[in-house]
């Protein structure tokens, strides 16, 4: 690794503070802090993952299917039922 030392950090900084500006300097530091640790997070469920015991694969129940159903006749409002006379017959 490179040996840094005061004047490499202090052009660093000022080029740092060019590109993103005072004003959203703090809120870029913020959501890099978030984003190291979300990664950090990530790596270290990584490595428990590799050195807990396999789990057991566990397989899926059958599930059986039923056979599709017709929907239930269903008597349309506009024509009348057996025996019931109908608006037009009524009024002759």
């Amino acid at each position: 690794m490179p040996d840094l030392g005061a004047p490499e950090i202090l052009i660093i900084a000022i080029v740092v503070l060019v590109l993103f500006g005072s004003k959203r300097l703090p809120d870029a530091a913020r959501s890099l802090g978030r984003s190291m640790r979300i990664f950090k997070s990530e790596v270290k469920g990584l490595r428990e993952d590799d050195h807990s015991e396999p789990a057991p694969v566990a397989t899926a129940p059958a599930v059986a299917t039923a056979a599709p159903v017709a929907p239930a006749a269903v008597p349309d409002a506009a024509t009348p039922a057996a025996g019931e006379a109908t608006p037009s017959a009524a009024a002759r």
